[in-house]
């Protein structure tokens, strides 16, 4: 997978995290690149969710 197909795919699961989850912002999907530990933790705090959950929940958008 190249990195447009990267970015590509994080944008849909962007979009498909906000339908499921209204609390999120764009600020909260933004922490992307290299920063995957941040946004999980953001989530977990924003969302009150574990890590495993919170993994279960994107694989299965």
């Amino acid at each position: 997978m190249n990195t447009t197909e990267v970015k590509g795919n994080w944008i849909e699961m962007k979009g498909k995290l906000k339908q499921k989850f209204a609390i999120l912002t764009d600020d909260d999907l933004m922490l992307a690149e290299g920063k995957e530990d941040e946004l999980y933790g953001r989530l977990q705090i924003k969302l009150g969710k574990s890590k495993e959950e919170l993994h279960k929940i994107i694989s299965n958008l």
